[in-house]
């Protein structure tokens, strides 16, 4: 009775247990079963798991365009049916009788020996195969913790520091080099497919010579440091060299100096009632809102370049980076020849050799004294004084950019572990790497050190027989510091596959940039299972309870998965807690950071550790539980919560209101009616699951609005910062309308606002209805 179990198993792993016997024995009269065939059949996936692992990423598609087409059959009994059962179909087939008896009886007798030693040597194989062989692993309930502490403890500040070094005995080669490097560690560690995806890619390097600031009045030359020229000296210090905006305007510009403080709209509007700005050159400092949108404001005011700066009064008082210049990217992201399309052979590439009209420098707070005038020490009794400008005195200001624009391979390493139950549905999990000699030091290591230990603890499971559930790639990017190149073009080149596979990114962009407090950041349907994996992992650490959660506007390789394909997404990294309300966006700026450094902050490697280890809790918990951990109620609440306080009174927003209270009624329905089989396992048929599990991954999706200002989030769920709990783009439009005096922005961006809530809504109420058809099918 063979085929007799075939359909039992079938039935439990790959149809709806609410389809009786009888049904499917209906539906499949008159159609030939072709063993071969049936197993291709995406409801025999369990019975070929081996295989399936084998498959391309990038091929991954509907199980549907791979069926044969079904022919017609003469069987009665239909597909599922034991075909020798049929009297009919035996006679159909019955061989002539043999010419002699003795010819049959030999054949019987050959027949029946062969039978037997087939049999003792299956026997054979039985035994030995059940006494060598290892016991199966422990079946995986949801939120394991058996499992997952059995991966994590071989996690360790040892192994970290160990991988960090070896890293760092890199010499500077190219991206290709240390990528090539890279893959190889990971393939040592027993990760069985690791790829190398490379893609020519236009890069703004700095040229033969230093840019300068050169002050008319006194005809003193500076570099970005804030070292005076020295034309005797032949060889710069990489610092200054390296200090540049990427994709900035080249050429030389000569005009006044305008201290714009941080460049808000009220900034703006105060030095445009003062002053024509036409052609001239900004004073800018770096913090509160996104340097793309500041240039963007700078630019439309008639600006003709911008010096940047970090105000030291904004740091930690631990960190001390006055003397420092750094490097900033003016990429929103992705090769700019290829805008919303992949850097393959055969793309056509755009002329886009500038990405603003401004002539862009970042400068030292030492250097910002120097042409402002002010004297070294600007802290009055333990009081840090903000720099400005006096108000008398003129200054002007000759800047000279000589960057250079060349087309470069980036590499990106790619690795998976295919996972048994989803292989088609992706965890990603995101690192950088660094091949270029640019600003920014050694936190790449970091990043990929921490990476690297979490493979390493995972294979040691893997190789014991263990698997996730769930498809984990692993992601070592290239070309971060130019506007995140090598996540952006691997995602566009499969957008597609993304879209629809894509169940969460998990970002290692900085993990130690401090040595303070621990700063998670999470979308809202992330935020719970984020500060239950700290309570997991940190117990008994001081650093880690208390840690609260929020969704914010993050750099790094995250922004493709969150603002084009709205994939949740979260990160854990160490932060120095700085005081002053200005400090949020300062992470735009990349500072020469040397590998003594990050010892400093973490000499143990124990910050490494605990990051790695919140890290991965959160990666196999998606990985291999039954139902996804996303909490839809949340998302209904954080929308709510962004349309409280003073921000309704100044905009009338009664409709939001009503589409966010229905939103909300949609979710706690969903929760708590739809989530029972993340609680109980009778009610994980599978496909209910699959049904639940893409609802859940899908549910951030309807939050992309399709226009937003240049360096806001496309994904209206995550804040500017601590201080504002609105929706970011409506902010921004109640600003644009006190520069322009006019409601158009206002009104397009609450319609923009009232649709994705909407559009929420009806996604939810839509999954409800779906499951409500399938139970009353079932009955």
């Amino acid at each position: 009775m063979a085929y007799h179990k075939v359909n039992a198993d079938q039935r439990a792993q790959g149809h709806s247990p609410y389809l009786d016997n009888d049904e499917l024995q209906a539906t499949a009269l008159e159609l030939e079963w072709d063993m071969e065939k049936e197993l291709e059949e995406p409801g025999f996936d369990h019975f070929r798991l081996d295989s399936a692992g084998q498959h391309h990423l990038g091929n991954s598609q509907s199980p549907d365009l791979d069926l044969e087409p079904i022919q017609p059959s003469s069987s009665p009994k239909g597909r599922f049916q034991r075909l020798q059962e049929d009297p009919d179909y035996v006679s159909h087939y019955t061989r002539q009788a043999p010419k002699s008896n003795r010819c049959r009886f030999f054949q019987i007798l050959k027949v029946f020996c062969t039978a037997l030693i087939l049999f003792i040597f299956g026997i054979m194989i039985g035994y030995y195969a059940r006494k060598k062989c290892p016991s199966p692993p422990a079946s995986q309930e949801p939120n394991n913790p058996h499992i997952y502490h059995e991966i994590l403890k071989e996690i360790k500040a040892e192994n970290i520091k160990q991988i960090y070094r070896d890293l760092l005995q890199f010499p500077k080669e190219d991206d290709v080099d240390v990528a090539m490097k890279i893959l190889l560690q990971w393939s040592s560690q027993g990760l069985e497919d690791v790829r190398l995806v490379n893609y020519s890619v236009l890069l703004d390097l700095p040229g033969s010579s230093s840019n300068t600031v050169t002050l008319k009045n006194s005809s003193e030359c500076f570099y970005p440091s804030g070292q005076q020229c020295n034309r005797e000296t032949k060889m710069l210090h990489s610092q200054d060299l390296y200090s540049y905006a990427a994709y900035s305007a080249k050429g030389i510009l000569e005009a006044e100096l305008v201290d714009m403080q941080y460049g808000t709209v009220e900034d703006l509007i105060r030095i445009q009632a003062i002053t024509n700005v036409t052609k001239k050159i900004a004073l800018l400092k770096l913090g509160q809102l996104p340097l793309l949108y500041k240039l963007s404001l700078l630019e439309d005011a008639g600006f003709g370049g911008v010096l940047l700066y970090v105000d030291p009064c904004d740091l930690p008082k631990t960190t001390d980076l006055a003397d420092k210049a750094f490097m900033v990217s003016l990429n929103s992201g992705g090769d700019p020849s290829t805008p919303s399309y992949a850097s393959i052979d055969g793309s056509y590439r755009q002329n886009q050799l500038n990405l603003t009209t401004l002539l862009v420098q970042p400068i030292s707070a030492v250097l910002a004294k120097k042409l402002i005038s002010l004297p070294g020490h600007t802290v009055e009794k333990d009081r840090c004084i903000p720099l400005r400008m006096p108000p008398t005195g003129r200054k002007i200001i000759n800047l000279n950019i000589q960057s250079v624009t060349t087309y470069k391979t980036i590499s990106n390493v790619i690795g998976y572990l295919k996972g048994t139950l989803y292989p088609d549905r992706y965890v990603i999990i995101g690192s950088r790497h660094n091949g270029l000699n640019t600003l920014g030091g050694q936190e790449w290591a970091s990043s990929t050190a921490i990476i690297t230990a979490f493979i390493q603890a995972l294979m040691l499971k893997v190789k014991r027989g263990w698997r996730p559930d769930w498809t984990i790639v692993f992601c070592s990017w290239g070309g971060t510091s130019f506007g995140n190149i090598g996540s952006y073009e691997w995602a566009e080149d499969l957008k597609r596959v993304l879209q629809r596979n894509v169940v969460a990114y998990i970002s290692l962009h900085n993990p130690v940039g401090g040595n303070s407090t621990l700063h998670p950041v999470a979308s809202p349907s992330l935020q719970q299972l984020a500060a239950e994996s700290q309570s997991f992992n940190c117990g008994e650490k001081s650093r880690c309870p208390g840690s609260n959660v929020s969704s914010l506007q993050i750099q790094g390789d995250s922004d493709y998965f969150i603002n084009h394909l709205g994939v949740p997404t979260m990160q854990f990294s160490y932060e120095d807690i700085s005081t002053s309300e200005n400090s949020a966006f300062l992470s735009e700026a990349l500072f020469p950071l040397h590998a003594t450094k990050t010892e400093e902050l973490d000499p143990s490697f124990s910050l490494h550790e605990t990051v790695a280890k919140l890290t991965g809790q959160v990666t196999l918990q998606i990985a291999t539980e039954p139902v996804l951990p996303f909490n839809a109620l949340d998302i209904a609440l954080e929308v709510q919560n962004n349309l409280k306080g003073n921000f309704c009174s100044e905009v009338d927003v009664p409709r939001l209101l009503a589409v966010a209270s229905r939103l909300r009624d949609s979710a706690e329905l969903f929760q708590s009616d739809e989530m029972r089989p993340a609680n109980d396992p009778k009610e994980r048929a599978p496909v209910r699951v699959r049904m639940l599990n893409d609802v859940l991954q899908s549910l951030e999706k309807s939050f992309l609005v399709h226009r937003a200002p240049p360096g806001f989030y496309r994904n209206i769920l995550y804040r500017l910062d601590e201080r504002t709990s609105q929706f970011s783009v409506l902010l921004e439009a109640l600003e644009h309308r006190k520069l322009h005096q006019s409601n158009e922005t206002i009104q397009a961006a609450l319609s923009e606002v009232l649709n994705s809530i909407n559009s929420a809504q009806v996604y939810f109420k839509a999954g409800l209805d779906v499951f409500e058809t399938t139970l009353a099918g079932k009955k």
